[in-house]
Order: C-alpha cells, then sequence, then structure tokens
C-alpha cells in the first residue's frame, strides 16, 4: 500500500472485498512493506461463533462481579489469557488459519505469546492511545505478530483499529513510550497522520506487527464492540528487564502444527 492510498481513508482495497482464507503474496510483501495487512471474512462461521460465545462468557464473567457495574465503571471489558480458562478457544488460537498467519508473517517456529479479548461497553467505550505492542513490553524482543479479530461489523463509530502504515511512519523499530498522566494509556507517537481506519466486517482479521503504531477510538454506538486478540512470537518474549513474560505455548515447528487441539 502506497502513502497515497493510506491518505485516502479507510481500508476498502479488494482484500475487503472477497474472503481469503490463504495469504497471498500481496499481503505478505504489504506486511513487509506497511506492518499490517487484513484478512476480509477469514474467521468461518463455526469459529466466529465460538469467539461470540467466549465473548458473552467474559462480559459475564465481569458484570457478575461487579453486579452489572462494570461496562459503566471501567467503559470496556478486558480479560487476558482466556483460553486458560476456556479451553475451547485453542480450536481457533491453534488452527490452521492462524498458522497460515505466523508462516506469512513471523516464519516457521512459533508460540503463543498473549491473546485477550477487548470489549467496548455500548454509547461510552473507552478508546486507545497510539502504541505500538512492544511499546508494553521493551525492546528485549524480536518483533511478534498481532491478529486483531472483529466479531462485529467494525467502524469508525464503534472504534475500529486505526493502522499507522510504517511505509508512512518511517518506524520500524521499538519506540519507547511515555505514560499518559489522564488515561494511563502507554504512548508512543505524536505526529500528525491519523492512519487507516479497519472498516471490516465481522470475521475479519486485522494482522500487524507489534512494531506498528495503531490506535483506536471510543465506541459511540448503542452496541457492545468485541474484538479478539491473538498474539504469536518466533520464540518466547522477554520483558524489558530481560524475563519472561506472557506465555510460551508451542505452536509451529518448523512450520509444522505441535500444539494439540481439542
Amino acid at each position: 500500500m502506497t502513502a497515497a492510498e493510506a491518505d485516502s481513508g479507510a481500508v476498502t482495497s479488494d482484500l475487503l472485498r472477497s474472503p481469503v482464507a490463504r495469504i497471498t503474496d500481496q499481503q505478505r510483501q504489504q506486511y513487509r512493506e506497511d506492518g499490517f495487512f487484513v484478512l476480509p471474512g477469514a474467521i468461518g462461521p463455526e469459529h466466529l461463533e465460538l469467539l461470540r460465545t467466549e465473548a458473552q462468557w467474559v462480559v459475564q464473567h465481569f458484570d457478575n462481579q461487579s453486579g452489572g457495574t462494570h461496562a459503566g465503571r471501567e467503559r470496556r471489558y478486558v480479560y487476558e489469557h482466556t483460553w486458560r480458562d476456556r479451553p475451547a478457544l485453542r480450536r481457533f488460537l491453534f488452527g490452521e488459519l492462524m498458522a497460515d498467519i505466523c508462516r506469512a508473517t513471523i516464519g516457521p517456529d512459533a508460540v503463543l505469546f498473549y491473546e485477550q479479548f477487548v470489549i467496548k461497553a455500548a454509547e461510552n467505550g473507552k478508546g486507545l492511545s497510539w502504541h505500538q505492542d512492544s511499546g508494553y513490553i521493551g525492546p528485549n524482543h524480536k518483533p511478534y505478530v498481532t491478529c486483531w479479530c472483529a466479531l462485529d461489523d467494525m467502524s469508525e463509530e464503534n472504534g475500529t483499529v486505526r493502522i499507522l502504515p510504517t511505509s508512512v511512519s518511517g518506524i520500524r523499530t521499538f519506540v519507547k513510550h511515555e505514560r499518559d498522566p489522564v488515561n494511563g494509556d502507554l504512548v508512543g507517537y505524536f505526529g500528525r497522520e491519523r492512519g487507516i481506519p479497519v472498516i471490516a466486517p465481522a470475521g475479519s482479521i486485522a494482522v500487524f506487527s507489534s512494531y506498528t503504531f495503531h490506535t483506536s477510538g471510543a465506541n459511540t454506538t448503542p452496541r457492545l464492540r468485541r474484538a479478539y486478540l491473538a498474539q504469536y512470537a518466533p520464540e518466547p518474549v522477554l520483558n524489558a528487564k530481560g524475563d519472561p513474560c506472557g506465555t510460551a505455548e508451542p505452536f509451529l515447528k518448523g512450520g509444522r502444527t505441535v500444539a494439540p487441539v481439542p
């Protein structure tokens, strides 16, 4: 994708007009040049229903703990390492689609590093500031890949992810982030570029490097905005102190799946 295309606004290329289950050479090149690509409608109906079911479990889990007030207080539901409590998620996390994405981005060896649901509350769902995913970890690791899975139709109104292509930012390495004193987010980009909003149907996946800057707006619609993030690394991830962080569940070895799936 060129800078001119990036300036045009939302991602509305052919990549969003027809479902793609495998990774094309064009998408591989876009990942190398821009740090991201989008797979429209790539999640099949069975797995999309699985993810939506588990998202509902997350909402109920938090609302039960807070007497039904969690969304009003926190403005979003964030649940990490859900697969440990909900093992059915392994069917998606270690499935062939995720394997294809890993092979096309980080190579033949992969471990599951991190996963979480991020569900923005209706009408006041909190956004996120400009950041690299690596900004929350530190510089002592190889870049990993984030698979941002849309469980609802995504729009600017409900706070979709907005991605800044590396060909536009010129940033292809780790950047030290600063803590925003107002919202507590880590922030690493302070430029004028607005990035590209991923306007995509439910079941789509935005695939981007942990070095790629991205942000998201607030959810102003009367419905929840549900997303699921799965992150994979070529080797166990170390934090700024050099200690292991996240998980390191083996997934691919030499391009072959080694993770058991129920």
